[in-house]
């Protein structure tokens, strides 16, 4: 149960951003585009409904995810989330009726063939319980600085894919941070309750990571196509939260020629997404059309 549980929560966790990402990729693509950083962007989003059903799953996710962290490494919870994409485009099928061709259901098995064989290879371990503040600082200034110049370099570009692919990196980098903070804060409330919890600044970093995390997704899904945001957000999230839980929280990954295994499932794991962003862009059809119009 060391293992089954975590990866249960994070499955949960990734299927509901997923259906996340569905609803409010299509909420996105409804209100009129920004050049620059809008916060109002949120208040037109908050009209729409099927946006705030987006947010209830995010909410959903949020729990799953915080519940995997609790009880599983940093390393072997976040690389769960490269499945977000292969349950996107399947619930985005369901949801428009269409039919995934041949070479999408490919995809699919590289990414999950991929996924298993790099984390099967990898073994990870390791699973400290709270980080010292010396480590967080180097850790937060790294992170905080890497989104930002990702964010203005994205900004500073017109509607496309270089726009949607930094934006998506930047969010990725803001996702990664969020989940570390989370596993931080979350054993705090066996620990002391919820007093403990609400006292911790972990808690309001999460928090506050989140809310620049999901300003950043809703730039991104407008700033171009799927096929550029998507694989940058999904390889992004999970390369930074394994150097996290590397750096932050001792974890530890199997070294020697089980390496080449891992770079193996890697390459699996980059092949399918970036043909699932592709399959994802040809699905969007119009939308994405409108998104980078």
């Amino acid at each position: 149960m060391g293992v089954v549980l975590p990866v249960l929560f994070a499955l949960f966790a990734a299927l509901s951003n997923a259906l996340a990402t569905v609803l409010q990729r299509r909420a996105a693509l409804t209100v009129p585009q920004s050049q620059a950083f809008r916060f109002g962007l949120v208040l037109d989003l908050l009209r729409r409904p099927v946006w705030l059903g987006g947010i209830l799953a995010v909410i959903a996710a949020g729990a799953g995810q915080a519940a995997a962290l609790a009880t599983g490494a940093l390393v072997l919870v976040q690389p769960l989330f490269v499945l977000e994409l292969p349950f996107a485009l399947l619930i985005a099928s369901l949801v428009t009726r269409h039919r995934l061709p041949g070479a999408v259901w490919r995809a699919v098995a590289a990414v999950v063939a991929g996924l298993g064989l790099a984390l099967a290879a990898a073994s990870p371990d390791g699973n400290r319980t709270h980080v010292p503040l010396d480590r967080w600082l180097s850790a937060l200034v790294g992170c905080a600085a890497a989104a930002a110049a990702l964010a203005l370099a994205g900004l500073r570009r017109p509607p496309g894919r270089a726009r949607a692919g930094c934006l998506g990196a930047a969010t990725a980098v803001c996702y990664a941070l969020t989940a570390a903070l989370m596993k931080d804060s979350v054993p705090l409330l066996g620990e002391g309750g919820l007093g403990a919890f609400l006292s911790a600044w972990q808690t309001y970093g999460f928090a506050a990571c989140g809310v620049c995390a999901l300003l950043l997704l809703e730039h991104a899904m407008q700033g171009g196509p799927l096929v550029a945001s998507q694989p940058a957000l999904t390889l992004g999230d999970a390369t930074v939260s394994v150097a996290l839980g590397v750096a932050l929280y001792d974890e530890h990954l199997r070294t020697g020629w089980w390496v080449l295994l891992q770079l193996l499932g890697i390459a699996l794991i980059c092949t399918g997404v970036i043909a699932l962003a592709r399959a994802g862009a040809v699905e969007g059809g119009g939308g994405d059309g409108g998104g980078g119009g």
